[in-house]
């Protein structure tokens, strides 16, 4: 699969989407100050201790308290708080860890035995602030390189369970061991296969100093305080996705196309030269057809080329999809429970698209086509797991319920990419809200397909306004319009007529008698 990044960077915010094949599969948003990212490591004070949640609230400078779970402390929890307090306090001089450890905490412990109120600790961001609720913390810190991850206070070095290669997993323990400072452990990425001592030495090195940095941050400092903040949102994608599917980068500012020439130059020189710099006068989004993506993907309902549609639908709890299909035609030697299955498998594949391109976190149950058949059920069962293969986000799915419900929970550390597609209506002048006008050829479209190829019709006429009539049959070349295109195509007769009571966006289907197509 070819994968291109588009980033559109405006003075508030940086918009990223990701491309597969054309197809927009991601699309993330960072607002320039963004203080509270995933990653980015916080000194923060101890607020309330929660003995009945086992947990405690804690200041990170956010305007609600963040929250931290004794099992998230870490099993050498004590070793930070001792190092934290060295640190700041002045009485450690070194960012190396080559000291004694302190005993680990209990597993079962209580939260109140290990922290008072009005500490300083060392925490990460694990989950962002989502709706009503604050940061969720972690004391397991870790910072992610291109080939490694360097974890302080352990001296575990593990290897990614995607590298299946038992000669390749050993060189790269080994090497790693001769290579990495002490008391630090490291998780080896699966990126890192096959890569020379040089790239994975320069990686560690980089870890090393990205190291240095939080400590030389720490020295003398208060809580609240950032001390080592992760790579922007790009340069993450960057690092987590870049392999040889990356075709494309192409960005519209020129300081963040330097910048980011120059942060592949460090981590893949090889690519350097993918990134290109977008000086057209159209919107890059409009330029890549990505802003007529977004207006068709994100709203409540999703119609695929094939007729079928999801109505996606979003509750405090959980998110509900349900499945129809919709105006899609039924092959005539097909039996009702192949159809269901053909539908089920169709939006399979475009729900577990829905789920990366939105964020979507938490519980997900989807409403498929009932079908009768165990065997149908297991194969929807298998391919929605092969669908969600390049899902980054942790997940889980369950077979299909009896009443025909998958269930799927998908992890949640960002609030969910939310973008508004219905726009004003220009006939009310802004009274309501209609379809986006940007759909509406394509929406017309559908519908002859489906008249000419499912009803047989042979002669059809469209009433609309007149400004929708004069863009169907405006010659785009010598002979060309709109509306041969879908004669030809189709191969059924199109008249249209314009109709000056008609809103701008209403239009209807008449038979070769007159009579109303009713859809």
């Amino acid at each position: 699969m070819s994968v291109e990044l588009i980033i559109d960077s405006a003075p508030n915010e940086v918009v990223i989407a990701i491309l597969g094949d054309g197809k927009l599969l991601e699309l993330h948003k960072e607002k320039n100050n963004n203080n509270f990212s995933v990653g980015d490591i916080y000194l923060a004070k101890v607020k309330k201790i929660m003995p009945g949640l086992n947990a405690t609230f804690v200041n990170v400078g956010y305007e609600k308290d963040a929250f931290l779970h004794y099992l998230d402390l870490g099993p050498n929890f004590h070793s930070f708080v001792k190092y934290t307090k060295g640190v700041v306090g002045g009485g450690l001089n070194s960012s190396t860890l080559d000291f004694k450890f302190e005993p680990e905490i209990e597993k079962t412990g209580k939260i109140e035995r290990v922290l008072k109120t009005n500490e300083q600790i060392l925490v990460q961001i694990a989950k962002e602030p989502i709706s009503t609720k604050g940061p969720r913390l972690s004391s397991e810190i870790s910072i992610a390189g291109r080939y490694l991850v360097l974890v302080p206070f352990s001296d575990k070095v593990s290897v990614s369970q995607k590298i299946k290669d038992s000669e390749e997993r050993d060189r790269l323990i080994k090497l790693i061991k001769s290579i990495k400072p002490k008391g630090f452990g490291v998780i080896i990425r699966t990126v890192a296969k096959n890569k020379k001592v040089a790239d994975l030495h320069a990686d560690m090195l980089d870890l090393n100093s990205r190291w240095e940095i939080c400590y030389n941050a720490m020295k003398d400092a208060h809580a609240p305080k950032k001390v080592l903040g992760e790579l922007d949102r790009t340069s993450a994608l960057l690092r987590d996705l870049l392999n040889n599917d990356f075709n494309s980068i192409t960005v519209n500012d020129e300081t963040l196309y330097n910048e980011l020439k120059t942060y592949l130059h460090t981590i893949a020189p090889d690519k350097e030269k993918i990134i290109k710099h977008y000086t057209g006068k159209m919107p890059i989004f409009d330029n890549f057809g990505i802003e007529k993506q977004i207006k068709s993907l994100f709203g409540r309902n999703v119609t695929l080329k094939s007729g079928i549609y999801l109505i996606i639908e979003h509750t405090e709890a959980l998110h509900v999809i349900d499945v129809n299909s919709g105006q899609r035609g039924k092959r005539q030697d097909s039996t009702q429970e192949q159809n269901a299955l053909e539908v089920n498998l169709e939006a399979a594949e475009e729900i577990a698209r829905q789920l990366r391109l939105r964020d979507m976190g938490g519980i997900v149950v989807v409403d498929f086509i009932d079908m009768k058949e165990a065997e149908n059920r297991h194969l929807l069962y298998d391919k929605m797991k092969e669908f969600m293969t390049d899902d980054r986000a942790k997940h889980n799915i369950l077979p299909p319920s009896k009443f025909g419900l998958v269930q799927i929970t998908r992890q949640r550390v960002r609030p969910e990419m939310e973008i508004k597609t219905a726009e004003k209506c220009p006939s009310c002048g802004g009274s309501g809200e209609v379809q986006s006008t940007l759909l509406l050829i394509e929406e017309i479209e559908n519908n002859i397909r489906y008249i000419a190829q499912q009803l047989k019709v042979k002669k059809l006429t469209i009433h609309l306004h007149p400004f929708i009539e004069a863009y169907l049959n405006k010659r785009k070349g010598l002979f060309s319009s709109v509306r041969k295109e879908w004669q030809s195509k189709y191969k059924c007769s199109i008249d249209i007529m314009p109709s000056a009571s008609y809103s701008f966006l209403a239009y209807k289907f008449f038979d070769a008698k007159g009579d109303e197509i009713h859809l």
